[in-house]
């Protein structure tokens, strides 16, 4: 079956009702179970208020498992925005349609001066990051990009529109290694209240991007719930943790990480009526860990410096480092609008030098094309 299908049978609402009423016996029995055994409803129970009276432990037991699983490693990565052009209307993002914004898209020449400047600081690794513009920014337009960029980045991921399977197979062909696809609100109510116009108004074609893009042969998948769209918030990490162990079933070959970045502020103006705390962001991230010990686990520049560091033993695997959200902002810094506001503004070997601090590596290059051709004659 189908994400789609699964989650229509998923008691998501149920599950986040459940979480408010856990008990301190829900907790201890979640806990109790093997990495691995762990289900929805433990989930629910870890993120519940009586769990957040134990947080201490489950931060142990978090951090534990992932030593366990990835050892004392954090994979860097980095964001390479091609184009802030945009026809679909999202009314909590500054790209949106019908914003007063300055737009901007890169050349091949402008792509390659970002990537250079990226390289030179150590990156191996960038997720190209456009707005929706299908005539503008489409898969013609970013193999061009890609094939350019190849020659700096043994990995690169894109996070932009959704497309179908022979698209995404263009894609991998042109040497896109992974795909993220937050859906932003798994529930639909709140999916169409915030996706007003445009091609992302369809909410079942992008819940199945991630399985569409495995098919594909696209090696790693990104997804993830954005925190403050849909109230309340533990409804959207229950099906996103729905959506994890799906994946893992139905696409077992690919390596699989998921984000819970929380809303920022930008150009839309948009604010969350009720935001999730740090506390609770702490907890997510843990529960995630709990219930997925082997699931990569993003965390991105939204976060403040001193937050962001402390989250890292909990769980987080992916970080990104020194990031711009706008077009060119790397090299021509100012020309365009960005998606988000950036609140950990440090260079990467600044937060190179934190992880090392705290007691980790940064992992700058964990891939290259070279070990698929190897791995098919094996």
């Amino acid at each position: 079956m189908t994400f789609a299908e699964i989650l229509e049978r998923t008691p998501v609402r149920e599950l986040g009702a459940f979480a408010m009423r856990a008990t301190d016996l829900d907790v201890s029995r979640a806990l109790a179970k093997p990495a691995g055994s762990r289900d929805l409803e433990d989930f629910a129970a870890l993120i519940g208020p009586v769990a957040a009276a134990r947080i201490e432990q489950l931060a142990r037991a978090s951090h534990a498992l992932t030593l366990r699983r990835f050892g004392r490693t954090v994979h860097m990565y980095a964001p390479l925005y091609l184009s802030n052009e945009c026809l679909t209307t999202c009314t909590y993002c500054g790209f949106a349609k019908g914003l007063p914004i300055a737009r901007k898209t890169l050349s091949v020449a402008q792509s390659l001066r970002e990537g250079e400047f990226l390289r030179a600081r150590g990156y191996r690794h960038v997720l190209l990051l456009t707005g929706e513009h299908q005539k503008l920014t489409g898969v013609d337009f970013l193999c061009e990009h890609v094939a350019a960029l190849r020659a700096l980045f043994p990995q690169i991921s894109l996070e932009v529109q959704v497309w179908n399977e022979d698209e995404y197979r263009r894609l991998a062909a042109a040497g896109v290694d992974g795909v993220v696809i937050y859906q932003e609100t798994y529930d639909p109510d709140s999916y169409a209240r915030f996706h007003v116009a445009g091609k992302k108004r369809d909410y079942e074609f992008r819940l199945g991007g991630p399985e569409r893009a495995a098919r594909a042969g696209i090696r790693r998948l990104g997804i993830g719930a954005l925190l403050g769209l849909h109230e309340p918030w533990r409804e959207d990490a229950v099906a996103l943790a729905a959506h994890a162990l799906h994946l893992l079933k139905v696409a077992w070959r690919q390596e699989l990480a998921v984000s819970v970045p929380r809303i920022r502020p930008s150009a839309s103006g948009y604010s969350p009526e009720h935001p999730v705390a740090d506390t609770e962001l702490a907890q997510l991230i843990c529960a995630l860990r709990l219930v997925l010990p082997d699931t990569g686990i993003v965390m991105s520049t939204r976060e403040a410096p001193g937050f962001r560091d402390a989250l890292v033993p909990l769980g987080v695997t992916h970080t990104s480092a020194g990031s711009h959200t706008d077009p060119g902002g790397y090299t021509e810094p100012g020309e365009a609008e960005g998606q988000f506001e950036v609140d950990d503004t440090r260079a990467p070997q600044e937060v190179a030098d934190a992880l090392r601090a705290l007691g980790y590596e940064p992992v700058w290059k964990d891939w290259d094309a070279a070990m698929r051709a190897e791995m098919a004659e094996i």
